[in-house]
């Protein structure tokens, strides 16, 4: 990409669209465009017409999503895969419309089925029964991926996909009612260290293994992808390591310097038993994470403590 490319971030608000803005101003891009949803609602096509016919991007980051846990998921499956649906829909057609050099679609590693052979490699997609839990968004997710490779092969478009792991950072979603573990377990520890509390409940058991990626990593490695990576696969995103969900909670309470007790409440869902995604192929194009899981946690506490109670999902509570 030149550096003065004309260069559309979808979703800048949020954790990942924000880390990428971030870093593409780093890299001295000057020309990034964005736009809130009041602004360009991107699962209205007039407006998402409007917008691509006027500024013309050359290149597009599709960040923008509605995204939630397992509560989130649960509780609103018509708006996750309808929202999905329709921001796929809308933008990756108008990048093809209106003549984009390069888009790249965000997925989700909930693609992979609940029982998949771990790690989990891009060839395992559509092999198995997906996660009841976030079963919606999933095949929102899958749909995008198999709109990217459709376009591709129909109209030679220049479409990529990239699944990442679990994420977390500055700019997380922080609402107890559909945030995603890291920032939920953030801010249940936070505040029972402020409050004196003594117990934190924890949902599950605590024995299901996960991955977790530092968002500024993500967005080094998307910005990697748009500049070297033209494959019709989608590419997994992530660390190739994981723990369990017990791990964290204690990692997160030497984070937090909570010093109190921890139930699990193992009448609550766990979810995908492990989640660690087969990075091989990413690291054969040159690039790795670079943030351990504990100093990724300790750089977004550190960020969440100074901000709080003003980050999202607690501003208003």
């Amino acid at each position: 990409m030149e550096r003065d490319a004309r260069i559309y971030v979808a979703g800048h608000r949020g954790m990942v669209g924000s880390a990428l803005c971030r870093a593409l101003a780093s890299k001295g891009f000057t020309n990034i465009i964005t736009r809130t949803s009041s602004e360009c609602d991107l699962r209205d096509r007039s407006r998402v017409d409007e917008f691509f016919e006027k500024e013309r991007p050359e290149y597009v980051f599709l960040a923008a999503a509605r995204v939630g846990g397992i509560l989130a998921n649960s509780t609103y499956p018509a708006q996750f895969i309808y929202d999905n649906l329709a921001i796929e829909l809308n933008v990756i057609d108008a990048a093809h419309k209106y003549g984009v050099k390069k888009l790249l679609f965000l997925g989700s590693s909930c693609i992979y089925p609940r029982e998949c052979p771990q790690p989990m490699k891009e060839e395992y997609l559509l092999s198995g029964y997906l996660e009841k839990t976030n079963e919606p968004y999933a095949v929102a997710k899958i749909a995008g991926i198999k709109l990217c490779e459709s376009y591709r092969r129909q109209y030679g478009c220049n479409f990529i996909s990239a699944m990442p792991t679990n994420l977390y950072g500055p700019g997380d979603n922080f609402d107890l009612h559909d945030s995603h573990v890291i920032p939920a377990l953030m801010r249940k520890f936070h505040e029972a260290k402020l409050k004196g509390e003594g117990e934190v409940v924890v949902w599950g058991t605590g024995k299901p293994r996960r991955e977790f990626l530092h968002v500024d990593d993500l967005a080094e490695a998307l910005i990697f992808l748009m500049e070297n990576y033209d494959g019709e696969l989608f590419l997994n995103v992530g660390t190739g390591e994981d723990v369990t969900i017990a791990d964290l909670v204690e990692l997160m309470k030497e984070v937090v310097g909570y010093e109190g007790e921890v139930r699990y409440d193992s009448s609550k869902p766990d979810g995908t038993p492990r989640k660690l995604l087969d990075v091989s192929r990413i690291r054969s194009l040159g690039w790795r994470h670079k943030k351990s899981l504990r100093e990724g946690l300790r750089e977004t506490y550190r960020w969440f403590s100074e901000n709080y109670p003003a980050v999202r999902g607690v501003q208003g509570v």
